[in-house]
């Protein structure tokens, strides 16, 4: 710690909070910048395409570093997830303004390939997997969980079975105990991004009290799991590796569920490969997924990629899916009618997921409302069409009418992309915000009538309103008429050809136009977040929605 001499009070905050995280690349916030230094910088500038440059650091010593605009994240943080990287987002705890000594800053997001939640990040096309696997005595336990969505999944089985349900699946990061390097590259190969996580994340007993504790249950008997002791080892891990990552809003996950095996032919990542189904081995050729996807909706691709990776064995469930399609081209009508309401619905689960962690900006919260009205005329359509798998999905499609009801009633119909920016919520919400925007934004017209009502009560035809910085709004008035005004003005300033009064009626509105577009910007911030919270019961509706 020798060095830690020379170092500025700033690097020094740098490097402890990097030792939180030392395999993460560290975007540290700097006034309007996200910085990286020392060997993160080298990465990172490598990576971003950004300059490496250097920055001071005591006593003639420097460190590189290379910093992108912090309005730019969404633009470089893609890049370092993809190239497989984790990032630890640093920002700053308080108004640098109002900071006497060194700005607090903590590390507010761990960013892993596997926890993305951001569109920026994800494929809408693919599932964003996270895995799990755990080496029991007998068997190999696997979960893997799409945070962006809230999918849970789990199952155990041979080295074989679990290979192909992660050739299957594509996580893009896998967890394993540590010390286990060997035997997971062993037998599923070094292709994974991964991350080791430490021996008593691996315990039944560890494993089991967070998965209760998460869904509030006593045992896990309802999720058809309880018997795949391996798997739910498997899942816990992955909870646990939530709460490492900082991601502790997670109640869209409400359901772990089993990987029915017997339903699916197991195609292993050869017969995958070679039957080019979602890849082709040639550079220019294309895959049975290209060729067939012509999906609308995100949810819709993402499916249709998991149906072909796991085909159906059952015949009747089969012959079910050919049938609608059939239905569709018996029915151009019918085709046509759901084709234009699906492309209202745009990505639907990935919405509803940022609902409940909370990260959901206004313009999602419309696109979410708009979702939900064109559900009904899609559920509506099915329980009339004449064909039993159509009606099924009818009866079990939710409309949500009082979230969407609610939605409509509280938020403007475009509002901006950034809550920040006001303007999000609707009118007739809340009577204090009403009359805070009539004070901040028709403050010329009160003004204008308060000039009118003076000149009239006071017969001084040019008397106008007015404000500086000095003492704040004021009346003017010219000499020739300074005999008719009246005894409670208070004189403020005398020209060489007028007189400046302030009253007690334009205190006090000042003091409200001051304040008011901090306080709308407040309040509204208050409104949106209590409508936010309150969509929590969407998940629990929405997975009624969710057809597999």
């Amino acid at each position: 710690m020798a060095n830690d001499v020379v170092m500025t009070p700033m690097m020094k905050q740098f490097f402890e909070l990097k030792s939180k995280h030392p395999d993460a690349i560290m975007l540290f916030r700097c006034g309007d910048f996200y910085e990286t230094y020392s060997e993160d910088a080298a990465v990172a500038s490598e990576i971003l395409g950004i300059t490496l440059t250097r920055r001071a650091n005591g006593q003639g010593k420097s460190v590189e570093m290379a910093g992108f605009p912090h309005h730019a994240l969404d633009t470089y943080l893609p890049k370092l997830i993809r190239a497989g990287k984790r990032v630890a987002i640093c920002d700053q705890l308080e108004d640098p303004k109002l900071a006497k000594k060194l700005v607090k800053r903590g590390i507010t997001e761990l960013v892993t390939p596997g926890v993305a939640i951001g569109d920026s990040v994800l494929s809408y096309k693919d599932n964003n997997f996270l895995a799990s696997v755990h080496f029991g005595k007998s068997s190999c336990g696997v979960a893997f969980l799409d945070i962006s969505t809230g999918e849970f999944l789990t199952s155990q089985g041979t080295f074989d079975y679990i290979d192909k349900l992660l050739n299957n699946f594509s996580p893009k990061e896998v967890l394993y105990e540590r010390g286990k390097k060997g035997m997971f590259e062993g037998n599923f190969g070094s292709k994974y991004c991964t991350f080791e996580l430490e021996d008593w994340v691996f315990t039944e007993a560890t494993a089991k009290e967070r998965l209760l504790k998460h869904f509030d249950v006593k045992n896990l008997k309802g999720f058809g799991v309880e018997h795949l002791k391996d798997g739910i080892i498997a899942s816990g891990a992955i909870l646990q590796y939530l709460e490492y990552t900082q991601h502790y809003q997670i109640g869209h996950i409400t359901s772990l569920s089993r990987i029915e095996e017997d339903r699916f032919v197991r195609l292993d990542k050869f017969t995958v490969r070679s039957l080019e189904l979602i890849g082709c081995m040639n550079e220019d050729g294309k895959s049975l997924l290209d060729i067939i996807d012509k999906t609308i909706s995100p949810m819709g691709a993402r499916m249709l990629k998991r149906w072909i990776v796991f085909p159906l064995k059952d015949e009747k469930s089969i012959n079910d899916r050919l049938n609608v399609v059939e239905y569709f081209f018996r029915d151009p009508d019918f085709k046509d009618f759901i084709e234009e309401k699906l492309h209202l619905i745009g990505d639907l689960e990935r919405i509803v997921s940022k609902a409940a962690v909370g990260r959901i900006s206004p313009r999602e919260i419309v696109q979410l409302k708009v979702a939900l009205q064109a559900i009904e005329p899609i559920k509506n359509a099915c329980l009339n069409a004449e064909n039993e798998s159509l009606r099924n999905i009818g009866e079990k499609l939710n409309t949500c009418v009082e979230i969407r009801d609610r939605i409509a009633k509280e938020v403007k119909n475009d509002p901006p992309v950034l809550l920040n920016k006001g303007g999000v919520i609707a009118d007739g919400v809340s009577n204090e915000l009403d009359d805070l925007r009539r004070i901040a934004f028709s403050g010329k017209d009160y003004l204008l009538q308060i000039q009118q009502r003076e000149i009239e009560n006071t017969g001084i035809s040019s008397l106008k309103i007015a404000y500086n910085n000095v003492f704040g709004y004021y009346i003017e008035v010219r000499n020739s008429h300074k005999e008719k005004v009246p005894s409670e003005w208070i004189r403020k300033q005398t020209l060489v050809n007028a007189e400046r009064y302030i009253t007690q009626e334009l205190k006090e509105y000042e003091e409200k136009i001051l304040g008011a577009e901090d306080k709308i910007l407040s309040l509204e911030a208050k409104l949106y977040n209590d409508l936010v919270v309150s969509l929590a019961d969407i998940f629990h509706l929405y997975r009624l929605m969710q057809i597999r």
